[in-house]
């Protein structure tokens, strides 16, 4: 999850200074929004890896049950 967060924090504050770049903002005001996006962007991927995560454990779980229960995984 820390790189998932590290990736996040560095993608949203790219984008914090690319949007105050492009609205001509002054420099402290440009890295508050960096500051800010980076935020705000870490959690949110760190939500979505988390996500991410249990959804694919999930299916392998339900991948490897099925498989133990079918009657042909014995045969082959």
């Amino acid at each position: 999850m820390k790189k998932m967060m590290i990736m996040g924090g560095l993608l949203g504050f790219g984008i914090g200074v690319i949007t105050g770049y492009v609205k001509e903002v002054s420099w402290p005001a440009i890295f508050l929004r960096a500051c800010v996006t980076a935020l705000i962007s870490g959690l949110l991927f760190r939500w979505w890896g988390r996500v991410w995560l249990s959804g694919l454990r999930d299916s392998l779980a339900t991948k490897s049950a099925e498989k133990q229960s079918s009657p042909t995984a014995a045969i082959k």
